[in-house]
């Protein structure tokens, strides 16, 4: 048996909110072509619900330190409080997914939209079925007759051994795949950054899983998830930006007012149009001092970076400074200290100052979200992280400190998120000084995805599940004697069965 041709493999990563596929792997890796939202609808008629579940997912903040109190708290956090109803009647073909359901919502229709991934597991495996076979026969256009396609399927963690069969048993029985392999996603994000040893902390719409990891496995038992994310930060910027003039004549003009509701949304609209434009940075813990600039040192290294024209431009405009009335110069540095931007948004004129920038404060103090103590209340970004590598053997965590990554659609357009939560989690390493001996952690790194990844260079740390997924791949299925996958033999031979003791792990 021969190994499988690089053009063919198909690569899917699977989170809890979106769902990211390609097809065929390069010299240089390159992002995926496919990425939908990870939700189906079904139409009333198609089917009567069997069941619902709507759940608020929210975890204690309490500071009980019994290891039994916090394993029931991170098992909690794991419950999404997206949407899910089941169906005993409906089909596969009676999902609607990517394009197809979005038509059927702008319209109007009396759709039910379920979110199979969002818990962290596989809600129902039909749902999750309605969704790949979009990606595969739709979007990709695989024919099922002819398909020659190598499947790699990364998805979270911690599946149990029947939902891994019935994956098996989907792909080969209703996909028609060659082979295939699943592997767990935070392997794939921490091996996206050549890192063998770290903790992950993939940062999503509405959760923020963290997997501590050590010698190329993920330390099942310590991890961990907060029932924080992206979408509380939007909400609290919309409300800081309440006291912005320049934004509330935006979002209701003296000359046509809207409504309290049509307000929220054009202010969370413009908040998610200010962090992914990219226009975010996350300040680290306490004050951060400013570096004099002292000249250029390394011009060749100037050069190899592409910044020689910045370099020029910023030379020219010191000079044009040095020129300018002590007047003018105080004005200049009062603006930059203001640090305002002005955005075109919907027909309007918006001027931000340095407000955005507190955008990810709720990660790290839920306390600006919920006020009162309650035992709902989510565990900040930093305590979240700190109890998961509590939760590893001592001698794994110096080894686990080296990789702090942080991953996640935020991370691909908020600057500085790592840095900022590395600053909050000293705490955690700087013990009783007299107790340090040879495993006691003395520092924390922050890890990214490498710079030579040329496709990933803007959006890489965001990414980093799709170019893991990617590198497992190209390994696995290139290596027949290493068996890392199933083969249509395989699954003949053993069945279902054969994922348990053939899929990628540690390569």
């Amino acid at each position: 048996m021969s190994s499988f041709r690089d053009s063919s493999i198909l690569i899917i990563e699977t989170g809890r909110t979106v769902v990211r596929a390609g097809l065929g792997i390069h010299e240089l890796l390159k992002t995926s072509t496919v990425e939908i939202p990870a939700r189906v609808g079904l139409r009333q008629t198609a089917g009567e619900p069997l069941s619902s579940s709507i759940t608020n997912g929210k975890q204690p903040s309490g500071t009980g330190e019994g290891s039994d109190y916090w394993r029931s708290l991170a098992s909690l956090s794991r419950l999404s409080s997206l949407p899910f109803h089941s169906s005993t009647t409906a089909n596969v073909n009676d999902y609607l997914v990517g394009a197809q359901l979005d038509e059927a919502l702008e319209g109007g229709n009396d759709i039910l939209v379920s979110w199979p991934f969002a818990d962290g597991d596989i809600r129902d495996c039909t749902q999750a079925e309605a969704i790949w076979k979009h990606i595969i026969f739709n979007r990709l256009q695989i024919k099922r007759t002819q398909n020659e396609s190598p499947v790699m399927l990364s998805i979270a963690p911690g599946l149990s051994r029947a939902s891994q069969e019935r994956l098996c048993q989907i792909f080969f029985e209703r996909f028609n795949v060659a082979s295939f392999a699943i592997v767990e996603r935070p392997m794939t994000q921490i091996y996206a950054t050549g890192q063998l040893n770290g903790i992950v902390v993939d940062i999503g719409y509405e959760k923020t899983d963290v997997s501590p990891i050590y010698d190329g496995f993920i330390v099942h038992a310590a991890r961990s998830s907060t029932s924080l994310g992206i979408g509380d930060c939007e909400k609290y910027l919309a409300n800081l930006l309440r006291s912005n003039q320049s934004v509330m004549a935006a979002a209701s003009p003296p000359d046509s007012p809207r409504d309290p509701e049509a307000i929220q949304a054009f202010l969370l609209d413009l908040v998610k149009y200010i962090w992914s434009d990219g226009h975010i940075r996350v300040p680290s813990d306490g004050q951060i001092a400013e570096v004099e600039d002292e000249g250029v040192t390394d011009i060749a290294a100037v050069l190899v970076a592409g910044k020689e024209k910045a370099v020029i431009e910023a030379g020219t405009k010191k000079k044009a400074t040095a020129k300018a009335s002590a007047a003018e110069q105080a004005r200049a540095r009062e603006i930059e200290a203001l640090d305002l931007i002005t955005l075109q948004f919907r027909d309007s004129s918006i001027t931000l100052g340095k407000e955005r920038h507190r955008f990810c404060e709720p990660l790290f103090d839920p306390s600006l979200l919920y006020p009162l103590p309650h035992e709902d209340n989510p565990l900040s970004l930093q305590d979240t992280v700190g109890f998961s590598v509590s939760q590893t053997d001592v001698d794994q965590r110096q080894y686990i400190w080296q990789g702090l990554f942080v991953t996640g659609d935020l991370a691909s357009r908020v600057k500085g998120i790592g840095t900022a939560l590395q600053s909050r989690l000293s705490s955690f390493i700087l013990g009783n000084p007299d107790q340090h001996n040879e495993v006691q952690p003395r520092s924390i790194r922050v890890v990214n995805v490498p710079e030579y990844f040329a496709e990933y260079r803007e959006k890489g740390d965001g990414l980093a599940a799709f170019l893991g997924t990617s590198i497992v791949a190209k390994i696995s299925f290139n290596d027949v004697q290493g068996k890392n996958f199933v083969s249509k033999l395989d699954y003949d031979e053993k069945g279902p069965r054969a994922v348990i003791d053939m899929s990628s792990a540690l390569l």
